[in-house]
C-alpha cells in the first residue's frame, strides 16, 4: 500500500497543488493544506481504501483544512472573507477544472514580472514538487539562498495580485520562453531525476508532454512549441529500453531498439519537420529535436549519422551557446573525428571552470580516455564523476565502468 500511496503522491501532488493555489490564492497556505490532506490520506486510505478520484479527494480535504487554518489564525478581514467564500463554494471539483489548473499555475509562475530564474525555480518547486534543496542544486546555490528567492517570488505574485489564469492570447508570447523552459525542466527531471534511486519519473515526463500539447493547442504554429513537444516525445519513446530488469541504466549503444515506441517516434519526427518549416532561423528546441530524431531514426548505433548530429550541435552553439551544448557537441564529435580530438575540446571546456560540479563532464572525459586506452586516467575521471553524481542508477553504471577500467589498467 505504501508503494501505491507513493505513486499517487508523485502523480497527483503537482496538479492538486495547482488547484489549491487557484482556490486559495496563496502558495504557502496551499502547500500547508496539501500536507494536511496527505497526512489525512496516510491515516485513512490504508484502512478505508483509496478513493476513486484521489486528486479530487485531496483537494476537497485540503480546502477544508485551509478553512480551519484561516479561522484558527483569525487573520485579517480579507482572509476571513476568503474562508467564507471557500466554505460556500461547491466541494465538488470537475475533471476539466482540475486538469486546467496546472497550466494556469505554469503561466502564473512564468509571469514577466518575475526574473527568469525565479520563474523556473518557483515552477520546479510547485509544479514538479522538487524539494527546495534540489532546486538549489539545479541553480548551484545554497538551500537557504534558494528558500529566500522562492519566498520573494511568491510574495511578488501575491503583492502584485498577479492573476492565476492562462493569459489572453496577445500576452502569451512574452511568457512563452519561460513557459517552454519550465516545461522542459519538468521533463528533464522526469527523464533523468536529479537524485534518488529511480532513473525516471515517468509521470513528470507525461505531465510535461501533456502541458506542451495543451500549449500547442493554445498557440498553434509556434516553432518552439512544436520543437519542444517533438523533442520530448522522441526522448520518451525510448523509455522502455533505458533500464534493464534490475533498474540499471542501459547505454544508448546497447539499447534494444525494438522496444522503442515507433508510433511516438513517427509523431515526434512529424513535429520536428513541421517546426523546422515554420521559420527561417530554426528555434533551438527544433534543432535539439532534430538531433533526437536522428538518434531515433537510426537502425543501429553504428548507423547513426554522427556527422550530421555534430553539425546540428554546431548550429545549436550559434543559436544558444552554453557549456552543456559544447560538451554534447564534443561527445558527438568523438564519433566523427575520434576521441582524441574530442578530449581536447573537453579539456579546454574543463579548464574554463564553467561546468565545475557537473558530473557529466568527468564522465564524458572518462569515456574518451577509456576509448583512447588511457585506462588509469579513465579510472581517475570515473572517480571524479562518481563523487558528483546523485542518481543511484547513474552511479552504479559509472562504478561498473570504473571497475572495468581499473581492472584493465592492472593488466598492463
Amino acid at each position: 500500500m505504501i508503494e501505491k500511496l507513493d505513486a499517487v503522491f508523485r502523480r497527483e501532488s503537482g496538479r492538486a497543488l495547482a488547484t489549491l493555489i487557484r482556490l486559495l490564492g496563496d502558495f504557502d497556505l496551499a502547500e500547508e493544506a496539501l500536507q494536511d490532506a496527505w497526512a489525512a490520506a496516510l491515516d485513512t486510505w490504508p484502512t478505508r481504501g483509496m478513493p476513486d478520484a484521489p486528486r479530487a479527494w485531496l483537494v476537497s480535504v485540503a480546502r477544508n483544512r485551509a478553512i480551519d487554518r484561516l479561522r484558527r489564525r483569525k487573520m485579517q478581514i480579507e482572509k476571513e472573507r476568503l474562508a467564507e467564500a471557500l466554505e460556500s463554494s461547491s466541494a465538488e471539483f470537475g475533471r476539466d477544472e482540475l486538469e486546467d489548473d496546472l497550466l494556469r499555475l505554469v503561466f502564473t509562475c512564468c509571469h514577466p514580472a518575475l526574473a527568469m530564474e525565479a520563474r523556473v525555480a518557483l515552477t520546479l518547486r510547485t509544479v514538479c514538487g522538487l524539494p527546495t534543496a534540489s532546486v538549489a542544486r539545479a541553480f548551484m546555490v545554497g538551500e537557504a539562498t534558494m528558500a529566500q528567492r522562492l519566498v520573494r517570488a511568491k510574495a511578488k505574485i501575491r503583492d502584485a495580485r498577479i492573476p492565476y489564469r492562462v493569459p489572453d492570447r496577445d500576452l502569451m508570447p512574452e511568457r512563452l520562453d519561460g513557459v517552454l523552459a519550465v516545461i522542459y525542466l519538468v521533463f528533464n527531471e522526469g527523464y533523468a531525476a536529479s537524485e534518488g534511486e529511480g532513473l525516471m519519473r515517468r509521470e513528470l515526463c507525461e505531465e510535461a508532454i501533456r502541458l506542451a500539447r495543451m500549449l500547442n493547442s493554445l498557440m498553434p504554429g509556434r516553432s518552439g512549441v512544436q520543437g519542444l513537444l517533438g523533442l520530448m516525445i522522441l526522448h520518451h519513446a525510448r523509455r522502455d529500453a533505458r533500464q534493464d530488469s534490475s533498474g540499471d541504466v542501459v547505454r544508448l549503444e546497447n539499447q534494444d531498439r525494438t522496444r522503442w515506441r515507433g508510433d511516438e517516434i513517427r509523431e515526434g519526427q512529424r513535429l520536428v519537420e513541421s517546426s523546422l518549416r515554420l521559420q527561417a532561423v530554426p528555434d533551438p528546441y527544433a534543432v535539439q529535436a532534430a538531433i533526437a530524431a536522428l538518434h531515433a531514426g537510426a537502425a543501429s548505433f553504428a548507423q547513426t549519422d554522427w556527422r550530421q548530429i555534430a553539425g546540428l550541435y554546431g548550429v545549436l552553439m550559434r543559436l544558444n551557446p552554453s557549456p552543456v551544448v559544447e560538451l554534447n557537441r564534443a561527445a558527438a564529435l568523438s564519433m566523427v573525428e575520434g576521441p582524441g580530438r574530442a578530449l581536447e575540446c573537453v579539456d579546454a571546456l574543463a579548464a574554463r571552470g564553467e561546468l565545475e560540479g557537473y558530473w557529466l563532464l568527468p564522465a564524458t572525459r572518462a569515456d574518451l580516455l577509456w576509448r583512447l586506452g588511457r585506462h588509469e586516467e579513465a579510472t581517475a575521471a570515473f572517480d571524479a564523476a562518481i563523487a558528483l553524481v546523485r542518481l543511484a542508477p547513474e552511479r552504479r553504471l559509472l562504478e561498473r565502468r570504473r571497475a572495468l577500467a581499473a581492472k584493465v589498467s592492472t593488466w598492463r
